[in-house]
């Protein structure tokens, strides 16, 4: 367990909680930690699913900038990799990740969120890229993530302003999910991530990584993704359990084991 990365574990549902205070700052040693456990969250079997909090007040206002202020380019070039790999370590959990967005998700904290699968906000929450503020660029994969996400236009009207988005707005250009008071915002994440707990868990693999694999490439390719996971699912033992039993006692009935 790590000094601001911790991730806690209760029925199949592990929540990675930053807790840095007072604005959950991620620093190049908070990177380190998410990097660890981004592998603990994939490796450990009793999880899954996993909730990406920052607790109830914010969810995180950015990355460190007095420590950013500090590095020079030669630096930056040899720690940009790690930047961005904090977060790349997040978005490659081979199961579903729903980020709880309380307060701010500002900077390198909208990027994390954008690693997430879905993102479930808070009436409250103000996210947005405004990097460009402080003479920079968003450097976690949000020039990238957040165009896929929102489309190009609206990405780069983000990233080129700074602007801050408001929770309505967030939810009508697609950069949120779902919207619910402050107060509901991990139980209703928490809710979405136990759906899983007893669910298919290679088949949910499988959806993810060919919905973002296929997102990188052309159609044709994607499709051929496609093939291979679609195949692949069949030597589970899910598979075989989830077909009898749609056979012998119709949909929704299957008891999968993780296997």
């Amino acid at each position: 367990m790590g000094e601001h990365v911790r991730l806690e574990v209760a029925d199949g549902v592990g929540t990675i909680r930053l807790d840095r205070p007072k604005m959950n700052a991620i620093s190049f040693a908070v990177q380190a930690e998410l990097r660890e456990v981004a592998r603990e969250a994939t490796e450990r079997e009793d999880v899954r699913a996993v909730v990406l909090w920052g607790g109830e007040r914010v969810f995180a206002a950015g990355n460190d900038v007095k420590e950013m202020a500090e590095v020079s380019y030669t630096g930056m070039v040899d720690k940009a990799g790690s930047v961005q790999s904090a977060v790349t370590a997040i978005a490659a959990i081979p199961k579903p990740v729903v980020a709880a967005i309380n307060g701010y998700a500002l900077g390198g904290g909208c990027e994390l969120a954008l690693a997430a699968d879905v993102r479930i906000a808070a009436e409250n929450a103000v996210l947005g890229q405004p990097e460009i503020l402080l003479g920079i660029i968003p450097g976690a994969g949000g020039t990238q993530r957040l165009a896929r996400l929102v489309g190009p236009a609206k990405a780069k009207d983000l990233m080129f302003t700074g602007r801050f988005v408001k929770a309505d707005e967030a939810l009508t250009i697609g950069l949120v999910d779902r919207v619910v008071p402050a107060a509901e915002v991990y139980d209703a994440a928490l809710a979405w991530a136990g759906q899983f707990s007893a669910a298919a868990s290679f088949a949910l693999r499988a959806v993810k990584e060919s919905v973002d694999q296929g997102l990188e490439v052309d159609l044709g390719t994607g499709l051929a993704i496609e093939r291979t996971q679609f195949a692949a699912v069949f030597a589970t033992e899910d598979a075989e359990i989830g077909l009898r039993s749609f056979v012998e006692n119709g949909p929704g009935k299957a008891q999968f084991v993780g296997r």
